[in-house]
């Protein structure tokens, strides 16, 4: 298995730590760049086009060889038949892509729980505007998300996303299970009751060789307040 160059800013988990948990599942080899010495230097040079032909927008990026993915729907895509995280077929791995984009569009939401203004202004800044929309996101948008997982599981027989085998989707759903536990403790236990085999998910997840090794090591990024999921009590309603 080839070694990975994985770039993401240090000292947050935010959307690197979905790649992480894939290659942390499988017992890749990986590099996490920007822990090292001189390693943001090298995300923002690689951002300015200095020596890529192709330059990323913005992290999390990853190197394979000479191959350069951006975008983390993007890189699970790739890395998912190589890790044995997606099955082969077209068709299934078109679906376990489509899914993952409907993860990107909740990491979007749960950000702007704390950021809904902009992402230039500090939460300070917005903290009134924060409070209207994370108590939308709670009692509508979160519900919704986790309601159409839900069904997706069912619908497959479960106990994943696409039944038996697990996938970069349900690692993925573990980190969004375990995300909104530590930002909104008391909603996600509201919300949890509606979607048990979410919940399922996430528990069989934890359990797993390589996630249970990564979860108790230094290589797991505390979940913090410059992260994108944030515990702030007052957004938690």
């Amino acid at each position: 298995m080839a070694r990975y160059q994985l770039f993401y800013w240090p000292g947050i988990q935010g959307r690197g730590e979905f790649v992480r948990l894939a290659l942390e599942d499988a017992g890749a080899a990986y590099d996490d760049v920007a822990r090292g010495k001189g390693g943001t230097d090298k995300i923002m040079a690689m951002m300015k086009g200095q020596g890529e032909k192709h330059p990323p927008f913005a992290p999390p990026f990853l190197k394979s060889g000479k191959v350069l993915i951006a975008q983390v729907a993007n890189i699970l895509f790739y890395l998912g038949p190589k890790l044995k995280l997606a099955p082969r077929d077209e068709a299934s791995r078109l679906w376990l892509h489509a899914l993952q984009l409907t993860v990107t569009d909740f990491v979007k939401e749960v950000h702007d729980t704390h950021h809904p203004i902009a992402t230039g202004l500090y939460y300070e800044d917005q903290k009134p505007e924060a409070k209207q929309y994370a108590g939308s996101f709670l009692k509508e948008r979160a519900p919704k998300y986790l309601g159409y997982f839900e069904k997706v599981i069912e619908k497959s027989g479960g106990p994943f996303v696409l039944g038996r085998k697990v996938t970069y989707v349900d690692l993925s759903l573990f980190q969004l299970v375990d995300g909104l536990r530590y930002a909104f403790p008391k909603a996600a236990k509201r919300i949890e009751k509606k979607v048990p085999r979410v919940v399922s998910v996430h528990d069989r997840v934890a359990k797993r060789k390589g996630i249970k090794a990564y979860l108790a090591s230094d290589r797991r990024i505390a979940f913090n307040e410059d992260g994108i999921f944030r515990n702030y009590p007052e957004l938690d309603a």
